[in-house]
């Protein structure tokens, strides 16, 4: 076999054909990723594409970990920096929120979801670790505002669960496009929300 052959058939990391997913949805939305045309993206087959995937679904949910395990490393490298709780907090919020209309991660992020009503029980608790590490970060970040006397006495983790269901109802909101409801208004409400709830008068 000819080394062009070879690097024909070579499978590119699972990495580019994840981030080459994100790409593909982040261009032309979620519609347009198709097994054929992310085959074509990486110079793979979809049969080759379908056996390290299995199916779409698949495809999806790993590239939406993926997607995830940068954000947590941003999230991370955020909330560890010498800053008050409520800069982190607002740190916290601003990564959480959508860029706008169509964001590629939300796009994503709501399509896994709305596919997950049929998923099967390692998918769905592989979801769920998505949503428990974002659950965690806030509810540690919350207990120490508490501690420190920036934040008033609440139950950090009734009160990140109620907060986090604000947050992602803003979200889809944002990242759908309904009107009255963009991105700097929604990071308006939150920030409202926040004073009166959380910060000490």
């Amino acid at each position: 076999m000819s080394p062009a052959a070879r690097r024909r058939n070579a499978a590119p990391p699972r990495e580019d054909l994840l981030a080459a997913a994100m790409a593909t949805i982040a261009e032309h939305g979620l519609d347009n990723l198709t097994m054929a045309g992310l085959g074509r993206e990486v110079g793979m087959s979809s049969g080759h594409l379908l056996y390290y995937f299995r199916t779409k679904d698949e495809l999806l949910l790993q590239t939406l970990e993926w997607s995830e395990g940068r954000l947590g490393a941003e999230r991370g490298a955020l909330l560890s920096r010498p800053a008050t709780a409520r800069e982190r907090l607002a740190a916290y919020v601003d990564l959480y929120v959508p860029d706008g209309p169509r964001d590629p991660h939300w796009t994503l992020w709501l399509e896994v979801w709305n596919r997950s009503q049929n998923a099967e029980a390692d998918a769905r608790a592989r979801q769920a670790a998505i949503e428990g590490a974002w659950h965690r970060d806030l509810v540690a970040l919350l207990a120490e505002g508490v501690s420190r006397g920036e934040f008033r006495r609440v139950d950090p983790d009734r009160w990140a669960a109620r907060f986090r269901a604000l947050l992602d109802g803003f979200s889809v909101h944002v990242a759908v496009g309904i009107p009255g409801t963009g991105r700097e208004q929604v990071l308006a409400h939150v920030e409202e929300f926040v004073s009166e709830g959380l910060l000490r008068q």
